[in-house]
């Protein structure tokens, strides 16, 4: 069985959560890493809707980690950033893995329009070496960036209203003094 770098949150009720991984996927860590933290916490519909968006260039990705030399947009304007880009290829990844995640949660009988991206994690896998040639008989390196990407969806918990007698007065009274 896989190791998920999330796992406690599945642990706990994994009747709720469905997830779905893919290893070494072949595009760039640091654009599937700004990828992920744009729809992390999203509703699954408006992550679809939103990514497709990224596709035809409608949207763009908000860069802000991995942004150096970057050119602006203003469309990053919605997201109160001046740099971002469309990284389709990143994208096209991650729809497949939102799609696999979601067939599992049929499979686990969990109402698809109530899924939402509860974690998304990107990590870096190991570098794909090759060599490019230059002048004068030198090698250098070529690398690809390769990375791991997980999903786990969940749908939301229904909340539990506070007991309101449990409640403590901070004060710097004491509650003897308080009730007398």
């Amino acid at each position: 069985m896989v190791r998920y770098a999330s796992a406690h949150l599945v642990n706990s009720n994994p009747e709720k959560f469905a997830k779905a991984r893919g290893e070494y996927v072949r595009t760039h860590f640091k654009n599937t890493r700004e990828v992920a933290a744009a729809i992390s916490g999203m509703k699954l519909s408006k992550a679809y809707a939103y990514l497709g968006d990224v596709q035809e260039k409608k949207q763009c990705i908000p860069f802000r980690r991995f942004d150096g030399s970057m050119g602006r947009t203003g469309q990053a304007k919605a997201f109160k950033t001046t740099k971002g880009r469309w990284p389709v290829k990143s994208v096209g990844f991650v729809l497949r893995l939102l799609k696999n995640a979601e067939s599992n949660a049929d499979a686990k009988d969990l109402a698809s329009d109530e899924l939402f991206i509860k974690n998304i994690v990107v990590q870096q896998a190991p570098k794909t070496r090759r060599r490019t040639y230059r002048a004068h008989g030198r090698i250098n390196p070529f690398q690809g960036h390769p990375c791991h990407i997980e999903i786990i969806l969940s749908t939301p918990e229904s909340e539990v209203a506070r007991s309101k007698d449990l409640d403590h007065v901070k004060t710097g009274k004491t509650v003897a003094a308080i009730e007398a």
